[in-house]
C-alpha cells in the first residue's frame, strides 16, 4: 500500500501509472490522470513558446528588411566641405535635404568663410515663399562663386518638401530644422519666410524679416548686406 501521494506522482503516466491507479482505488487515477495532464501541458507550452519565438524572429527580419529598404531624400553630411571645394559642393547637393541640425548648419556656414552667405528659411506650406523661391533661383545662378546660398526648410514634413524643390529647383542645399532650432541661431523662425545675410568672415550681417515683394528687392539686399558689406 502506498502512504504517500508523493509516491504516486513520481511514477508519472502510462501503464504503469494507470495499474497502480487501478490498485489505489479512485484517489490514486486522480493523482495519476493529474499528473499526465500536467505533463501535456508542459510539453504544449514548451512548443508554444518555441514557436512563438521563431514568429518573432521572423517579424523581426521583416521589420529591419523594410526599413533599410525604405528610399531617404535626407543626408547627413559626414564633414562640411571646406576650402576650394566648399562652393562647388553647393551645387552638387542642390535640393537635397541635409539633416546634423545646427551644428551641421554652421559648420557649412564656418566652411564657406571667405564668400558671404544667402540663407533663406523656407516651408512647403508657405504662400510667400513659393512666390519669392524663383527670386532666389534665379539671383543664386547670377552671384555664383561670388555669393553662396543654402535653405533652411523649417518646421515642415519630409515629403512635401521634396515635392516643393522638385516643382521648385534651386542650385543649393537645405537643411531640415522642423523644430525652428537652426532658425533661431539667424534670428528667424518668428515669421516665414526669413532670410539672413552673412559676410564673408561668417557672422551674421542681417535678418530680413518676412518675404520679399520682388527679385529687385532681394537683389538689393544681396549687394548690401554680402557684398557691398
Amino acid at each position: 500500500m502506498v502512504e504517500r501521494v508523493s509516491d504516486v506522482v513520481t511514477l508519472g503516466a502510462g501503464p504503469a501509472g494507470e495499474v497502480l491507479a487501478g490498485r489505489l482505488g479512485e484517489g490514486g487515477r486522480a493523482v495519476a490522470n493529474a499528473k499526465s495532464c500536467t505533463r501535456r501541458f508542459v510539453v504544449a507550452r514548451r512548443r508554444f513558446h518555441r514557436r512563438a519565438k521563431a514568429a518573432a524572429a521572423v517579424v523581426a527580419v521583416v521589420g529591419l528588411a523594410g526599413c533599410g529598404s525604405e528610399p531617404s531624400a535626407t543626408t547627413t553630411p559626414a564633414r562640411a566641405p571646406s576650402g576650394e571645394d566648399a562652393v562647388p559642393a553647393l551645387k552638387r547637393d542642390a535640393n537635397k535635404l541635409l539633416a546634423g541640425g545646427v551644428p551641421a548648419f554652421e559648420g557649412r556656414i564656418a566652411g564657406l568663410r571667405g564668400t558671404p552667405v544667402v540663407v533663406n528659411q523656407w516651408a512647403s506650406w508657405c504662400g510667400p515663399c513659393r512666390y519669392e523661391f524663383p527670386f532666389f533661383a534665379t539671383l543664386a545662378r547670377r552671384y555664383e562663386g561670388e555669393v553662396a546660398f543654402l535653405g533652411v526648410n523649417s518646421q515642415d514634413s519630409r515629403e512635401p518638401a521634396l515635392k516643393f524643390l522638385k516643382r521648385q529647383p534651386v542650385p543649393f542645399p537645405h537643411f531640415v530644422d522642423p523644430d525652428g532650432k537652426i532658425a533661431r541661431t539667424f534670428r528667424g523662425g518668428r515669421s516665414f519666410p526669413t532670410t539672413a545675410f552673412y559676410s564673408a568672415d561668417g557672422k551674421l550681417s542681417y535678418t530680413h524679416v518676412g518675404g520679399y515683394p520682388n527679385q529687385a528687392a532681394l537683389d538689393a539686399d544681396i549687394k548690401k548686406y554680402t557684398l557691398d558689406g
